[in-house]
């Protein structure tokens, strides 16, 4: 079960696609878009990470972040990144450590088979560190639009 609306979101030290450490602390200040997603490089996660590119605009105007995870390694990350110009930072949570943190990982089915994956969910942290909105069984498709219009809401 993902954290909820007012839970502080748990910090976290993980590589960027370029090894750099990065913590959730470094954006204290900054509105936060942190989307975890399964996998680099596949249908729906490709579908949602261009979608973002496409509205990265709209979120610098609103000065917000927004930052992946995944359990990919760091190079894969980088290939992602620059294969479809992604503007934004992907962080690699091989250890699934911060996926389990955040309630998102967990037991999944998929034509047929269980496994342990990343439920595609997305976290608006607040410049405070706070959870503001949460959505679970994130729809690739419309996703990033759908987070702008709740980000303007809650400006309003």
């Amino acid at each position: 079960m993902p954290l909820s609306a007012g839970s502080p979101a748990p910090d976290f030290s993980l590589p960027d696609e370029n090894g750099e450490i990065r913590h959730l602390s470094d954006y204290r200040g900054k509105v936060v878009v942190l989307y975890f997603y399964p996998k680099d490089d596949t249908p729906g996660c490709t579908t949602e990470a261009c979608k973002f590119r496409d509205s990265y605009e709209d979120y610098q105007k609103a000065e917000v972040s927004i930052v992946g995870i995944s359990p990919d390694p760091v190079k894969k990350h980088q290939k992602f990144k620059a294969k479809y110009d992604l503007p934004f930072t992907l962080l690699s949570d091989e250890d699934h450590s911060v996926c389990e943190s955040y309630g998102v990982w967990g037991r999944k089915k998929f034509m047929g088979k269980e496994y342990d994956g990343v439920f595609r969910t997305t976290f608006i942290i607040g410049k405070d560190g706070k959870i503001l909105h949460v959505f679970e069984n994130v729809k690739p498709e419309g996703h990033s639009q759908e987070i702008l219009k709740v980000l303007a809401e809650i400006d309003a």
